[in-house]
């Protein structure tokens, strides 16, 4: 007899990840729990880039313009070499464009980005569990049953341990985490005011190995002093404000977050061990540079969750086998480029300084994974497991971009052409799991007598930017990757792209 299911998927960890996924399944109707051993929301800025792919997340969630209203753009860096400061412009400052809206990183403190998110979980009706720690957990073929530091034993489908590098629901699982911490490199981390330097730098001192950048809608700066690998950490206030004026002759003070960093790059061998998931610092870790980590994270989160959705409602469980299939190889590739990035800091190259499209995460592609086979269709500037790019269009409702479309749990399916059109009404789609929301495209000129969620686009960069030249048919999954191209056969071929996504 089956053990009945207290919930659908708890989540260890209330960070960055772990809120993303909690969101993304209640909005799914999903029944969540998240728990966290620590006693309150983390209180330091420690990840503090919100790059543009994880913007893109935001703004699918709803929070993205809480989070630019408390963000800023980062600044120059300013070089203090001697008595010269040397400006030195560490990213390009890209303009929007029709297909990337958010072209910039987000200078955003974490303990800001888990706030707004927390606040989203509030409005969803969930209440993080601070100081409620997962002690152990036994699987079966039905479920997952945890047990928690309060004594109570939960039950359900799914377990996310989404609880940082030094994760309680890895080491349970005991799966390898593969890779190394440099003990002998330590850096202090401190959030605090300083008297007399300027907010409109990222202050960098090369030969004392400090920096200090601003933080947003504050007095408040993140202060990063790398140690001599003889060096003991001390965090006392007093000796943290003594050693920043000896390095820089600039006072410190107001201290309200401390933290000594270690070099940790792992990467753990599995993502999923049965019912068990992981996801974030949990399943990789990495150095700071380039701001990846967070945003690998919610980006592992904003993967997983359509796929638990999805599976609880019937669709295959292989579907669950692609999130690591999809994912691992992006965090190993992340944890080389970051790796690479502290490496040139380290030897104090200048290209250690510069950021470019890598470190945006707009390229990031699933194509050839379990999900985008390489031969199926594809069009001049696109291919399945490619990231939907935005475009401008017109749609009821004063609907200006299609990103405003594919906003939301659902599937989006684009018919291009008369044909395309004309087969949108037929396709088969599962009234169990996320819903399938059928598009026509039309110029701007008159459409094809046909009307099932008509978009106009007027200036056809829609059409230009998807790279179609012929009737097809385009699949946006709930993530904002491409699931399908579809060109001919219209309905087997729609039926054969969303067969290992849907609830049979």
């Amino acid at each position: 007899m089956t053990e009945p299911q207290d919930i659908d998927v708890l989540i260890a960890g209330a960070g960055p990840t772990g809120s993303t996924l909690a969101a993304d399944l209640l909005r799914r109707g999903l029944r969540v729990r998240v728990v966290d051993k620590a006693p309150h929301a983390f209180a330091g800025s420690r990840a503090k880039g919100i790059q543009p792919r994880t913007q893109e997340i935001l703004e699918d969630l709803g929070v993205l313009p809480e989070a630019r209203a408390e963000g800023g753009p980062y600044p120059l860096a300013g070089l203090h070499l001697g008595p010269v400061t040397a400006p030195w412009r560490m990213r390009r400052r890209n303009k929007p464009s029709p297909d990337v809206p958010y072209p910039n990183i987000l200078l955003l403190p974490q303990h800001r980005t888990d706030a707004i998110l927390h606040r989203l979980l509030e409005r969803l009706g969930l209440r993080i569990e601070y100081g409620v720690a997962l002690e152990g957990f036994e699987q079966d073929a039905d479920g997952v049953t945890a047990t928690l530091s309060s004594g109570e034993r939960v039950r359900g489908s799914y377990l996310v341990g989404a609880d940082g590098g030094a994760s309680a629901v890895r080491v349970a699982t005991g799966l390898g985490f593969a890779g190394e911490t440099d003990d002998s490199d330590k850096t202090l981390i401190i959030d605090c005011a300083i008297d007399g330097l300027s907010r409109d730098r990222w202050h960098m001192w090369p030969r004392a190995s400090a920096g200090a950048c601003p933080l947003p809608h504050s007095d408040q700066f993140q202060v990063m002093i790398r140690l001599k690998p003889d060096d003991t950490p001390n965090l006392d206030h007093a000796v943290l404000a003594d050693r920043f004026h000896t390095l820089t002759g600039l006072k410190l003070r107001d201290i309200t977050w401390t933290s000594v960093f270690r070099p940790n790059v792992r990467l753990v061998e599995h993502y999923r061990q049965g019912r068990v998931f992981l996801a974030g610092d949990a399943a990789h870790v990495h150095t700071p540079a380039g701001a990846q980590g967070l945003n690998t994270g919610v980006q592992d989160a904003y993967n997983l969750g359509w796929k638990l959705g999805q599976v609880i409602a019937g669709a295959p469980d292989s579907l669950l086998d692609s999130y690591e299939a999809e994912r691992l190889p992006i965090a190993a590739g992340v944890l080389g480029r970051s790796s690479e990035l502290y490496q040139s800091l380290t030897e104090h190259r200048v290209a250690g300084l510069k950021r470019g499209d890598e470190e945006r995460q707009l390229g990031l592609t699933y194509h050839g994974g379990p999900l985008a086979p390489v031969d199926v269709p594809a069009t001049r500037t696109l291919h399945v497991g490619d990231r939907a790019p935005d475009a401008p269009c017109t749609a009821a409702g004063g609907t200006r971009r299609l990103f405003d479309i594919c906003q939301g749990p659902h599937f989006t399916l684009l018919a291009f052409g008369p044909d395309a059109i004309e087969a949108l009404p037929d396709l088969a789609w599962p009234a169990a799991g996320a819903e399938l929301r059928r598009h026509a495209v039309h110029g701007g000129h008159g459409g094809h007598g046909i009307d099932h969620g008509r978009i106009t686009d007027d200036t056809g960069l829609l059409t230009g930017v998807y790279g179609v030249d012929r009737d097809t048919l385009i699949l946006i999954r709930p993530d904002g990757y491409i699931g399908g191209i579809i060109t001919t056969d219209w309905t087997a071929a729609f039926a054969a792209a969303t067969e290992a996504v849907t609830p049979r």
